[in-house]
This record gives structure tokens, sequence and C-alpha cells, in this order.
């Protein structure tokens, strides 16, 4: 069956061929399918060679589809070691491709005619050449295309994107014999020119930046914890006869030290097995991280200063949540926030978008709107000064102030005289007096790693980031003059946010 961008939408042509020429009117192929095999004709004579033709493309998984209505057309991923495996050999599982009803051809040069394509009678004699086509007239459907079937999580390759931290394959042995598989990294080539640049456009570029540093992860049964390993070299995995393993790969996104955050990383993972019948390029692909967007999460207060204890920050008997919003905006700007809504937004076109208050919201959309909110800060607060900014590792610092007349101060009572901050003749008081301003300089240490007690197992540095968090309460505690803004209170623990947006746009109400 043939197809020009899809399988899903046939030809309208004859069913044979999809044909394109050069200045033609009347094309059927409209452009290249990846994993299908072409004849492509030169001007001259037989006796005129064309050598050294390199087709760019974007790889693709191996796939074939065996269909019973006609010559299939297609070629394989076979191994070049001295010479390419044998027909018998490479067919040894899927044994109806070469059986003796079946008819094989392939393309000898020239022009189509009588003698050309050749028909191949011995499968025992000829060698499955990778970089020819050929025909297959059988009685047989399938998708066999080598000896192993490989399968991903993702039907395009191992495409980590800009957060992905896990991928998982499947290597089906379809053998009758155990077979060591062996995968290795291999770099990728330089894009043609209609390839996008970094920043996104059509430009005249060399990319990829360079290869994904890919990881193998393996199950530490000992420490009921993952454990990633850059894969610099070839490694092995032996599958038994007819069995499959399931492989499970990371990525060292600290390995990728681009400048630009949209840089664009791709290479290869070579398959081989030790009989060399195979070998088998899968594509991988990743881009630079941001870590802009919205995260959203938990400190965990773990040690609290006791003044009564000569000052000592002694545990908690049991670890105290505090939720921290967190955005970061496209140019780095970082600000901790006490509400955060999301939706439908009153700037043009109604984009869905990030706001600080209500307002932001499109009026008649609100019902879908989502508002979250961090009951431990004042109401409205949007924390951009300080210093540090958010990176991994990194520290970032930011103060968050309670005046005396917050309604959220835990002095102020609004019903109860001694705490309404008003004289008994209802004047006015100052800080100080019934209740005390209140200043909390808190801190984030991101790390590299997850801090210890974390359950994060996967993604840490792009989809999740975390660390050490301290802070310093000013304002709840008398110093030796009396004064109630004085020793400060010293609180530490750890954190993680995650993201749940990538949006590095906020708009901020005033």
């Amino acid at each position: 069956m043939q197809f020009t961008s899809s399988p899903l939408v046939p030809t309208s042509g004859t069913p044979e061929w999809s044909v394109w020429v050069r200045g033609g009117g009347a094309n059927t192929l409209s452009s290249l399918t990846g994993q299908a095999a072409y004849l492509v004709k030169c001007v001259g004579t037989s006796a005129n060679t064309y050598s050294g033709i390199t087709v760019k493309h974007s790889p693709k998984l191996p796939g074939t589809s065996w269909v019973r209505n006609g010559a299939n057309f297609m070629g394989f991923p076979t191994r070049l070691n001295g010479t390419y495996p044998l027909f018998s050999s490479y067919f040894a599982t899927f044994p109806a491709a070469i059986a003796a009803n079946s008819k094989i051809f392939k393309y000898v040069g020239g022009d189509l005619g009588p003698t050309n394509p050749v028909q191949v009678f011995s499968p025992s004699t000829e060698r499955v050449d990778a970089n020819q086509g050929y025909w297959f007239s059988t009685e047989v459907v399938g998708n066999f295309y080598a000896p192993v079937e490989v399968s991903l999580s993702q039907a395009e390759g191992m495409d980590f994107g800009r957060n992905g931290s896990v991928i998982t394959m499947r290597v089906l042995n379809r053998t009758a014999t155990a077979m060591t598989l062996t995968l290795a990294p291999v770099a990728s080539g330089t894009a043609p020119a209609s390839e996008e640049d970094l920043s996104g456009s059509l430009n005249n570029v060399s990319l990829p930046t360079g290869n994904v540093p890919v990881t193998r992860r393996t199950f530490n049964s000992g420490t009921a914890s993952w454990q990633e390993t850059l894969i610099s070299t070839g490694y092995t995995e032996t599958i038994g006869p007819g069995a499959a393993v399931e492989l499970s790969f990371g990525i060292q996104r600290s390995a990728m030290t681009a400048a630009s955050t949209s840089a664009l990383y791709a290479s290869f993972l070579r398959l081989t097995d030790s009989t060399n019948l195979f070998d088998i390029l899968v594509p991988v692909r990743a881009r630079k991280t941001s870590l802009s967007g919205l995260w959203i999460g938990e400190a965990l207060v773990k040690a609290v200063e006791s003044k009564p204890e000569a000052d000592a920050v002694t545990p908690t008997g049991r670890a105290y949540p505090l939720r921290y919003i967190l955005h970061v905006a496209d140019d780095g700007t970082a600000r901790v926030l006490s509400q955060i809504f999301m939706g439908k937004l009153t700037s043009p076109g109604n984009p869905v978008g990030l706001c600080t208050k209500e307002a932001g919201l499109l009026s008649t959309d609100k019902a879908n709107a989502r508002r979250l909110v961090a009951a431990h800060m004042p109401l409205d607060r949007v924390l951009s000064a300080g210093s540090g900014s958010v990176a991994v590792p990194g520290t970032l610092t930011r103060s968050i102030s309670l005046p005396f007349t917050d309604p959220t101060n835990p002095f102020v009572h609004a019903f109860h005289p001694d705490h309404d901050n008003k004289s008994a003749t209802g004047a006015a008081l100052v800080a100080g007096q019934e209740s005390y301003s209140i200043t909390r300089a808190v801190t984030f240490t991101f790390t590299a790693s997850p801090p210890p007690g974390s359950s994060v197992t996967s993604g840490w540095g792009s989809s999740v980031i975390g660390g050490t968090y301290a802070e310093v309460i000013q304002g709840l505690h008398k110093d030796s003059a009396g004064v109630g803004t004085g020793n400060g209170l010293n609180l530490t623990g750890t954190f993680e946010l995650r993201r749940v947006s990538e949006l590095g746009s906020l708009s901020v109400t005033p």
C-alpha cells in the first residue's frame, strides 16, 4: 500500500507506485515518509554511477508493515561487520518471508525491465544489504523488521523535551537463543539548512548543540532507590530466548550547559547484537530546560530555635508543612506569591494565563478558573524584592512583612479590646503596644540532588526543584531591652516545589 505523508491517507493514484517527477504536474508523492523505501531515477545511462549521496532526515524508529496484496518494498537495519548477514539468518524468526512459495527481488541498477529487478533464489547465500531495498511477494502479514523488536514509551523515539526525566524501552528477543544486546551512544549529524535554529526560526545553522546525556537507570534493591549512570560508552544487556526486558533511561540535565534555554540536543542510542544481525539507531532528543513557570510545593519545618533552651535549634516532633507558590518569569524574575489565579485573562485575546488577583480574570469564565493559596502568608503579596535567583544550585531570599495592623497578624483580634490596636478611648495605638510588626526572612537553597528523606526518584532539577529551607522570624520574642521586635527565631528544614505550568509570563494586578 502506498501513501504520501501518512498511512492513514492512501494515495489516490495507482496502487503500485507513488511518483514524484521534477517539474511534473501530476505527482502523487508529495513528501518523503520515514521508514519507507524509495527508488530514485537519475539522468544518464546504466554506465553512470552515483555514490556518496546524503539524504538528511529526522530519524525514526524502524518499522514495517507486511501486506498480502502486493510486493512489499522495504529495507532492513542489518549490521555490517565485514559482511552483511545472510537472508536465512536474518529471517530465521520470520521464515514465511523467505519460504519456498515466496519471491524476493532486488534492484541491480539501470532502468526497470524484464531483468531488473532480479529475483533472489538462494536466501542461504544472499546477504541483506542495509542500503538496498527489496521486494517481497509473500502470503504473510506482520511487522517484522529485525530479529529484535524495540518499543518505547514514546512513539517518536526517546524525546525528553524540556522536562522529561524517564523513558522506558521494551526489547523483545525474537530468536530461540539468548541474545547479548549492546547499547552505545552515537552522535547525530549536522542538521540541514531547513532545520530550526536555537530560537525556533528557520535558518542555515548547525544543529544539534550536542549529544543528549542519557543515563542508564537501575534499581538498587538494597537502598530501594533508582541509580542513574551516564551512558558514555557501550554496555550490554542479556535477553533470554523469546524473552523481553524493560530498560529505563534518564537524562543528566546538569550536563546540558548551552547558553540558550532553547538549545536542542540530539543523538542516537545504537542497538547491536553479538551475532551481528542488526544495527538499530534509536533517536534521542532533548531541549535544555528552563526553570520559568509556576512552581508549587511545601517547605517542611523540621527544627525550631528554643529561646528557653539557650537558643538551641531543636528538632520538631513532626515536620510542619508550609505551602509556597513561586513564579519564575522568562527573564528570570522570581516572585513568591500568597495566591495565584489560573484561567482566561482580561488582556487582549483573553489568553489562558496566570494572574495575581481575581480582577485579572475574564469575568465570564471565572467558573473555569482556579485559585491556589498559601494560607500562612499575608493576603495579596507579590514578593520580588530580595537577593538570589532560582537556579540549581543557587539561593533565593525573600522577606515577608506582616505589619502590626494587618488582620492576619497573630497579635491582632478585631473584636478583643486588648488586641484591636485601640486605646480605651478608641485612639489608634502604635506598634509594640498591643501588637507587633513581624518580619519573616526566608531562604531557599536549591540543591543539585534531593534532600534526605525525599521520595523524588526522577525529574530533579527540571520538573522538581528544592533543597534546604531556612527562616528567621523577627517580632515574636523580646530582646534584652524588652522591645518586641528583638531576637529572631530560627527555623530550618527542607522544601520541594513541582512545576505546574511552564508559562513564564505573569499578570501582576496592583
